[in-house]
């Protein structure tokens, strides 16, 4: 993939994800307002995690490490890409089939083991009987991973990007109509993620057919393909299992707090918007780009894009992070505060920003240096990795807790992200340069950190001096908005005077997208 085919890859799924999190974000407001923290909204966090965590584990995780490199090199190589993608696909579907059976009938255990504090009250019978409904999720969700994955290796990554929309597109007016026709609107939330997940595989499967790919099912084969296949997935999707295992310490901690479970995922939500439209993009575009230019022995290509990817995701991410941790409180009391989310709730999930901000470019470098691994097929390092920091997080979660209560999950998820860093970057070094940072990407990264530097006080003195509008009902939102204003206007000068950027980076990606 050409350098320009790159970036407008990057600036095609940031587009589709940023719209994608706007509207999630829209979600949570509306589910925050007429549901609010408390048992509904921990049962739902709960159930809804269950088929995210293990989606995540089979498509995210073993899909991207295994199945996108490998259809990248036969594409490549003009072998038969699309036998190969047909055998993948039948094989996922009779095991996501049976994991999905398996789920529903032993919900019960499955809620017990990620919420041990639901026990004993009401929560538990709620979260198992949510958990029943949106389990199926997983199986629309890991099918249309693998056809989204066909399509990004192809370059055509316009309908993956978009169908994770359709999900909020559906949720959205659901609330709404549950809300106004006077509904249980948890039940037009919960209902609606299946159908959502059965809209979102045909989109990226008609997108496949109108790109003149013919992937289909058959009768399920063990080649020495999809061997060689299993073999690298298992040791990616375990990798992946373990940061879930993560989520659900983080849970099983919080679970004991009545509303903090709410809290936690309020505030996962905000920091997911730049790192789901930065991260994951950078991850998305770049690993097939990887596994090709390794296939064709281009080691200075694949370190040019490693470092784009790499001073696209820092330029972007670095004064979100400060952002997050300097206004938390303005951020969460304007966007979240209204209907049942009240200000001691607001306080609450502002608190867990904080700490999550600390550790957003940790998130995002995980992005960036996992690719390394997995355009070589090498899922084993990764997974090793993914276990020390598992144990960090776990030691850290329940360690913490005595003192620090609901708030440890997020303090061990923001350490555990970056020994996780740590490791993934001390273990590239075996690939030589095409792991290390270029000049122009070491050149630019210290000022982009004094440009976010500069950005954090100025928007926290205006934050000061306008904290009589942050308490005024519908000043508060044009007080937002002329905060995150001077904040961006402050960062671009700075950065432009400093050096952290030049004008013809933001042209080219204008012309590019």
């Amino acid at each position: 993939m050409k350098p320009i085919r790159l970036m407008r890859g990057f600036l095609t799924v940031g587009f589709w994800t940023l719209a994608s999190r706007v509207l999630g974000f829209v979600r949570e407001i509306l589910i925050l307002s007429f549901i609010g923290p408390g048992p509904l909204l921990d049962a739902f966090v709960a159930a809804f995690r269950l088929p995210n965590m293990f989606r995540r584990f089979f498509a995210e995780g073993a899909f991207n490490a295994a199945f996108v490199p490998m259809f990248s090199k036969k594409l490549e190589g003009e072998e038969d890409a699309e036998r190969f993608a047909s055998d993948a696909l039948s094989l996922l579907s009779v095991a996501v089939l049976a994991l999905t059976a398996l789920g529903m009938i032993f919900m019960p255990a499955l809620v017990w083991a990620t919420a041990e504090g639901f026990s004993g009250d009401e929560r538990f019978d709620l979260t198992v009987g949510f958990g029943r409904v949106v389990f199926p999720y997983i199986f629309f969700m890991s099918l249309a991973a693998l056809f989204s994955g066909v399509l990004n290796a192809t370059g055509r990554f316009a309908a993956a990007a978009a169908a994770p929309t359709l999900l909020n597109i559906l949720i959205i007016p659901a609330l709404l109509a549950g809300h106004y026709l006077g509904g249980d609107v948890v039940t037009w939330l919960i209902w609606t993620i299946p159908v959502a997940g059965v809209a979102q595989l045909l989109l990226v499967w008609i997108a496949s057919r109108k790109a003149g790919l013919n992937i289909s099912l058959r009768l399920p084969r063990v080649t020495p393909e999809m061997a060689q296949m299993v073999r690298i997935a298992v040791p990616a999707a375990l990798a992946s299992g373990v940061m879930q295992i993560n989520l659900v310490v983080g849970q099983i901690v919080a679970s004991s707090t009545p509303g903090a479970v709410s809290w936690l995922y309020a505030a996962d939500r905000l920091y997911q918007l730049p790192l789901g439209v930065i991260g994951i993009a950078v991850g998305i575009v770049l690993l097939p780009d990887l596994s090709r230019r390794l296939k064709a022995d281009d080691s200075d290509g694949a370190r040019d894009a490693f470092s784009r990817a790499g001073e696209f995701a820092m330029f972007l991410t670095i004064p979100c992070a400060v952002a997050f941790l300097v206004i938390p409180l303005p951020l969460v009391s304007v966007l979240y505060e209204r209907g049942a989310t009240g200000p001691d709730d607001s306080a609450a999930i502002a608190v867990a920003l904080s700490i999550y901000a600390v550790g957003l470019p940790a998130f995002v470098l995980q992005k960036l240096l996992q690719p390394l691994f997995f355009a070589r097929e090498d899922t084993k390092r990764p997974f090793r990795f993914a276990v020390w920091a598992m144990v960090v997080n776990a030691a850290l979660a329940f360690g913490l807790a005595p003192y620090i209560q609901w708030m440890a999950p997020a303090v061990a998820a923001t350490v555990s992200a970056w020994i996780m860093v740590a490791q993934l970057a001390f273990g590239a070094r075996r690939y030589g340069s095409v792991a290390k940072f270029d000049a122009r990407l070491r050149r630019r990264l210290w000022r982009i950190c004094i440009a976010s530097a500069f950005m954090g006080g100025t928007i926290w003195g205006a934050w000061v001096v306008m904290i009589p509008l942050f308490g005024t009902p519908g000043w508060r939102y044009v007080a937002l908005i002329a905060l995150i204003s001077i904040g961006a206007l402050v960062y671009f000068a700075i950065g432009r005077l400093i050096g952290a950027y030049a004008p013809s980076d933001l042209r080219s990606a204008a012309r590019r997208s």
